[in-house]
């Protein structure tokens, strides 16, 4: 055993060891490196997160994640503390909604029913009308009157995914995922020639050219469930590398092949936010319970019901 996993096989024992003491509960993102999601309670999407985040009756939610998800953790349980890795974690999704700016944008459409995607801020969330992540987006979209005006925010490539699948014609903020945005149809195409029998997945965060290539398109949480299900026994994957941890562990028989970015000879595309995350910070994060997510109480009071009414439709919908 090489220094580098002793490091980590020490700082597994410790993690494992403060959680029991300080009653914790580790939530980790699909995105998050393997042995922080083999170390977490739970692994799941923004939803699952969520979902976990309300019912749980741990004293410290530790979020591995990005820095909205522990938002929306605190959110959830204003009474509880929630801790991150790293506060610098953050996305550049949410980072192309600045909460001042679409909030005049709103205001500039107060006839639209304003529908958020959970990648934005606590002050973003605090002026919509309802919130919703990949899994449930489309579900969530046609509950409402075909006739309803709805903003959608902030993700671009989502919105028109929604409005393709829809047939809704909703006022789009043109935000994206640098992440998702950088996958190459080039590489994806070669990648079909090079592995002619495999099946294609991509996030609906991708841009519609890539979309248009997929095989598959769904939330992080439905492309695991699809390479489980299926029968095929070959995958490309379109969307961050770090999901590729799980389908392996699930299903081990199989290969997986992540889409790489445009711009890069990188044979994978990762978020550089979610792998600022590292066993030592999570250990840290524990010990000293440091950095703790803090939100205004106002802002709680405001963003509380849009999240809460996302959690309350998911549980009456069926989430395909």
């Amino acid at each position: 055993m090489n220094k580098e996993e002793t490091s980590k096989k020490d700082f597994k024992v410790a993690i494992n060891k403060l959680r029991k003491e300080k009653k914790a509960i580790i939530l980790a993102h699909y995105y998050q490196t393997g042995d922080i999601q083999d170390i977490a309670d739970y692994v799941g999407d923004s939803l699952a997160l969520a979902q976990w985040a309300a019912k749980t009756e741990a004293e410290i939610i530790v979020l591995c994640g990005v820095h909205f998800m522990g938002e929306t953790a605190k959110i959830l349980c204003p009474d509880k503390k929630v801790l991150v890795p790293d506060l610098n974690a953050g996305c550049s999704l949410a980072d192309s909604c600045p909460s001042d700016k679409f909030t005049r944008f709103v205001e500039e459409h107060s006839d639209y029913t304003v529908v958020s995607y959970v990648n934005t801020t606590a002050a973003v969330k605090a002026v919509s009308d309802i919130v919703v992540t990949s899994t449930n987006a489309k579900q969530i979209v046609e509950s409402f009157p075909k006739n309803e005006k709805i903003i959608f925010g902030p993700d671009r490539n989502l919105g028109n995914y929604i409005n393709s699948v829809t047939g809704r014609n909703m006022l789009l903020w043109n935000g994206a995922c640098h992440v998702h945005e950088q996958f190459s149809v080039e590489k994806i195409v070669t990648l079909k020639y090079t592995y002619p029998d495999a099946v294609v997945l991509a996030h609906p965060e991708c841009k519609s050219v890539v979309l248009k290539l997929a095989d598959f398109i769904g939330s992080t949480a439905a492309l695991l469930k699809y390479a489980v299900d299926s029968n095929k026994n070959c995958f490309i994957v379109a969307t961050e590398s770090g999901i590729l941890h799980e389908m392996q562990k699930q299903c081990p028989q199989k290969t997986f092949i992540p889409v790489p970015p445009e711009d890069s000879t990188c044979a994978c595309s990762e978020c550089g936010f979610m792998r600022l995350n590292t066993m030592e910070k999570l250990y840290n994060c524990l010990k000293y319970e440091y950095p703790e997510i803090e939100v205004d109480g106002d802002i709680i009071a405001k963003a509380v019901k849009p999240i809460r009414k996302m959690l309350e439709i998911s549980n009456t919908i069926a989430i395909v």
